[in-house]
């Protein structure tokens, strides 16, 4: 890892109030967030589900992709896509989103992706169980943590490295963490992680790691930038910190009526009109129930089918 900083002017800085700054908007113009009205999708087509890419998508060409086994196994070593599709494949319905959805509404915020409240998705992720690989590898006594290093590469607040991140022994030898191959029936696209990338059912979207070259078992905590420096709850600037995992409990509501194209502001017809959205929460804990609010009276929601244990809940109402 380089020990020098060469973006040391451009470095960013402490939590800010304006216009957003042209570092964001560039940030925004990368990435891309879920059209509120495509709420009503209970899958979010490929094309349509929210995006974050910390650095360039890397390019692949080919099958010939291969992840790194290392550390504390017994058979270190390389595994092909070939080998990892020939174990016993899933295909669970998964709610992502970003753990900074809604910072862009937040004042001061942190000058970082714009989100307001958009950064949100649910598809149909296919692939193997992660365990079925580390099983063959055979985890020594003493692992106590799986890190996951994407191909993905370059600085963040000065330091360079690639995007990783880890999960504890027991988490990731659950059935639902994926080494996944298809999003939606098709394969990944390649900003979504072409050509496999991990997915960690019930926690923020950067778990998820694309990419993925490299499954290395660890006898300490892993110690990457993106999980010891990033990613942490602060109730103080220069207070304790807490990691980043599950996702909370949110709604989003799909916009009723009609838009203004500039404000986005919304007109509807005169008389009943039903509202519909989508309810999540983190770690497969399910909804239950959803209260609307409208003009200081509450009143239930309706609750559509479940569609899975980490899948978000449709949800209606009529105002």
């Amino acid at each position: 890892m380089s020990q020098s900083n060469p973006f040391t002017a451009s470095e960013r800085r402490a939590n800010i109030e304006g216009p957003f700054q042209r570092e964001e908007v560039a940030l925004a113009n990368r990435n891309s967030g879920i059209l509120l009205e495509t709420l009503r999708h209970d899958v979010t087509p490929a094309g349509m589900h929210y995006l974050l890419n910390h650095f360039d998508v890397p390019y692949v060409a080919g099958d010939a992709w291969q992840v790194e086994v290392a550390g504390r196994v017994a058979k270190p070593g390389a595994i092909s896509l070939d080998e990892i599709r020939s174990f016993p494949a899933r295909t669970l319905p998964v709610t992502l989103e970003c753990a900074g959805n809604g910072r862009g509404a937040m004042s001061p915020r942190y000058p970082s992706m714009p989100w307001v409240s958009e950064a949100v998705g649910n598809a149909a992720w296919t692939g193997t169980p992660l365990r079925h690989v580390l099983e063959r590898v055979g985890l020594r006594d003493d692992t106590i943590e799986i890190a996951f290093i994407g191909a993905d590469r370059g600085f963040d607040r000065g330091h360079e490295h690639a995007f990783g991140r880890s999960l504890k022994r027991e988490a990731a030898l659950s059935d639902d963490v994926l080494l996944v191959w298809a999003m939606n029936g098709q394969p990944l696209l390649p900003q979504h992680g072409f050509p496999l990338r991990l997915i960690v059912p019930g926690w923020y979207g950067m778990a998820s790691v694309k990419w993925l070259n490299r499954i290395e078992a660890l006898a300490k905590p892993y110690d990457g930038f993106q999980q010891v420096v990033a990613y942490q709850y602060r109730a103080q600037p220069d207070g304790p910190r807490t990691p980043i995992t599950h996702m909370r409990v949110k709604s989003l509501l799909v916009p009723p009526g009609i838009p203004d194209w500039y404000t986005r502001k919304r007109l509807v017809d005169a008389g009943r009109v039903e509202l519909t959205g989508r309810a999540w929460s983190g770690g497969g804990v399910p909804i239950v129930r959803v209260d609307i609010e409208i003009d200081g009276r509450w009143m239930p929601a309706e609750l559509d089918p479940v569609l899975g244990k980490f899948a978000w809940r449709g949800w209606r109402c009529t105002w």
